[in-house]
């Protein structure tokens, strides 16, 4: 007997259930192909954008290029990081194109409580932006985690009616011999079988992505460290 027999024959609650199961898996799928593709451009953009960042030597010859790399994280980060930097530089009256140099001081050390305040605020954007990014790329994933936790037992309440049907349909035909009991039971396992295969690519799928999430993360805040020291510096010599 065929898996298509199977869902033929089986009964009008496992085949709702079938279909909700049918429906969990499109939809886990579709998530699925949609952020590997949104994650795979991202860490693509992120690489060229900090290629770029790094071989430059002008701040706003990066923001402009910054704006090619729509779906990089980094690149947003940078965009944020830079706007507020422009209005502390151009509240000091001094330059922010300019690259500065290996060798130039980061700070006096009389000088230090004057950049603080400007540092922080160039932090709390940087962290503002990198949390909305987060957030951003971990939307929809609890949809992956309840598809997983979820169509197991959907599958599983599909399988107990069926038996439930099948030992019914047996009490009626006063027949309890192994022919007359294992189609009612196969028909009502299919509903388990599916369950699980809605649920085991949706738990990878989703222990894969939060993992990407947290490597991004990690990358964001190497990059905030990175764009802080940069823009010290920048403070430091506009003043």
């Amino acid at each position: 007997m065929s898996v298509i027999s199977l869902v033929v024959q089986a009964g009008l609650v496992a085949k709702a259930v079938l279909l909700i199961l049918l429906g969990f898996s499109l939809m886990s799928w579709t998530l699925i192909f949609m952020k590997f593709g949104m994650f795979r451009r991202g860490q693509r953009e992120s690489a060229q954008f900090l290629q770029a960042f790094r071989a430059a030597k002008n701040l706003t010859t990066v923001f402009d290029e910054s704006k090619r790399f729509t779906r990089s994280p980094i690149a947003s980060l940078f965009q944020e990081g830079y706007r507020e930097l422009s209005q502390l530089v151009k509240g000091g009256q001094g330059p922010v194109a300019q690259w500065p140099t290996a060798n130039e001081p980061r700070v006096a050390a009389g000088d230090a409580p004057l950049y603080k305040e400007p540092i922080d605020l160039i932090n709390r954007t940087l962290r503002h932006a990198s949390m909305r990014e987060i957030a951003r790329q971990e939307r929809n994933l609890i949809f992956l985690a309840t598809t997983g936790n979820v169509t197991p037992f959907v599958g599983l309440f599909g399988t107990v009616w069926g038996i439930m049907d099948a030992f019914a349909s047996i009490g009626q035909a006063g027949s309890a011999n192994l022919g007359a009991v294992a189609p009612g039971v196969a028909e009502a396992l299919i509903t388990t079988a599916a369950g699980l295969g809605a649920a085991i690519p949706a738990v990878i799928a989703y222990n894969y992505f939060v993992n990407r999430v947290r490597r991004q993360a990690t990358e964001m805040e190497l990059f905030s460290l990175e764009f802080l020291t940069l823009a010290e510096r920048i403070l430091a010599r506009s003043r």
